[in-house]
């Protein structure tokens, strides 16, 4: 079983959730979210909101803060191998509870098919709200092209 080791981002003005399925093993190194190169999150979020791409740590969380966007993942702890969303099993979902108590989200987004699954089977019956399914950033989706990600990723600001 593995835990999660990275911290929800999120303050009273966040106004959109942005949830992944679990942390990659590069995530989970770097101690932050998308960590990985290939990983396209980073540059999704930075051109949808015209602005330049975080690298550090402390630019990331001041990013997603400045944007009023609240990041975390569905699943606090499972058994992956490796950083295969295909492999989890014996989820445990995050409590999103003192994320919703704080601040006034409007929407919450998930990034990728496994986080959908999962938030659907463990987190939308507890809390009583649908997700918006976006297209992995992972590097794994590759039939997603930058362009077309940062396209569909554009309604997080509608």
């Amino acid at each position: 079983m593995i835990q999660h080791p990275i911290p929800p981002v999120y303050d009273r003005h966040s106004e959109i959730l942005i949830l992944g399925s679990f942390p990659s093993v590069k995530s989970r190194e770097t101690k932050f979210f998308y960590g990985h190169p290939q990983n396209r999150y980073w540059k999704v979020l930075a051109a949808v909101f015209g602005q330049e791409v975080p690298e550090t740590i402390e630019d990331k969380k001041a990013f997603l803060l400045r944007n009023h966007i609240a990041a975390w993942d569905v699943i606090a702890s499972c058994d992956i191998t490796g950083s295969s969303d295909s492999s989890i099993k014996n989820v445990i979902a995050n409590d999103l509870s003192p994320i919703l108590k704080m601040a006034d989200i409007r929407n919450i987004y998930v990034n990728g098919k496994t986080a959908e699954k999962m938030y659907k089977k463990y987190t939308e019956p507890l809390i009583q709200r649908s997700c918006i399914c976006l297209p992995s950033t992972s590097p794994a989706n590759a039939a997603w092209k930058l362009d077309k990600l940062i396209e569909a990723w554009g309604i997080i600001r509608d």
